[in-house]
């Protein structure tokens, strides 16, 4: 069925959202990345008066955003990676034949979004914190995705980890208090991006944050006496597509809703 925008409401061609999106989130400059970033799938067809975002493209996540009433629905982590959509069968078309049966279009952006300066996920976390100074940090495939800042003051590694848990409600936080008992200098790449804390160690900086780590990361840390936190995969990576579909909802003077599913993990 087809979700006709509501009364009131101007509805703006797809193509134009999807054009201020690539160009804004500079996709060319993306090309290894193993997400097809972009549109994945065309919908919308009367146009989109209603943006819906969130972390993940899933049933539970289509669900709650057509409930809504969104005919774009924009992620972080979308359907298309690499080949999987090779064939539309099994998991492939319970991700697709909600969003055609809808009309609803779906745009994702990966590491796009994770090292945009402004709207990026690193970048809105490091904002979030108070960091000052803050610029590009953290590479991963040739690409810089991440961000570093400084806080105003030395602050207490307890305290540094009591901010970034609070701004990352519901995560599975975990932490190897290691290093300084006292941090200034910060590392931040969200998400699974907890191997490019030996680029934070080789950078001389005093903590490295993150989504998620594995038992590796947390015996480096040990090994390089040095301070690690993660707030949780899905909480960090919250903030990127709520400040781009807030943007992008300005620009196009459209209604934009972040879909949390609040997960854990």
């Amino acid at each position: 069925m087809k979700r006709t925008p509501p009364r009131g409401r101007r509805a703006v061609p797809l193509a134009d959202l999807v054009a201020w999106l690539d160009r804004t989130l500079d996709l060319p400059a993306f090309t290894d990345d193993y997400s097809n970033n972009g549109l994945q799938v065309e919908g919308a067809s009367r146009g989109v008066a209603k943006i819906a975002c969130g972390v993940d493209a899933t049933p539970a996540f289509y669900a709650e955003a057509l409930r809504r009433g969104a005919q774009l629905l924009l992620v972080h982590h979308g359907i298309s990676w690499g080949n999987s959509l090779a064939r539309i069968a099994g998991p492939a078309y319970r991700l697709v034949a909600p969003l055609v049966r809808a009309d609803a279009a779906l745009y994702a952006a990966h590491l796009p979004l994770d090292a945009h300066p402004t709207l990026g996920n690193n970048a809105q976390i490091a904002k979030a914190l108070g960091l000052r100074g803050v610029r590009p940090f953290g590479t991963y495939r040739g690409l810089t995705i991440g961000v570093r800042g400084a806080f105003a003051r030395a602050l207490p590694w307890t305290e540094v980890k009591a901010r970034f848990r609070a701004i990352c409600p519901g995560g599975r936080f975990d932490a190897v208090d290691a290093g300084r008992k006292t941090v200034r200098t910060v590392g931040i790449v969200s998400g699974g991006g907890a191997d490019e804390m030996a680029q934070a160690v080789a950078a001389g900086l005093d903590a490295f944050l993150t989504g998620e780590f594995g038992l590796q990361h947390a015996n480096a840390a040990v090994c390089e006496s040095f301070d690690l936190a993660a707030g949780g995969h899905y909480a960090t990576e919250r903030f990127g597509v709520r400040a781009l579909g807030e943007a992008l909802a300005a620009e196009f003077g459209l209604a934009c809703e972040l879909v949390d599913l609040s997960l854990p993990w």
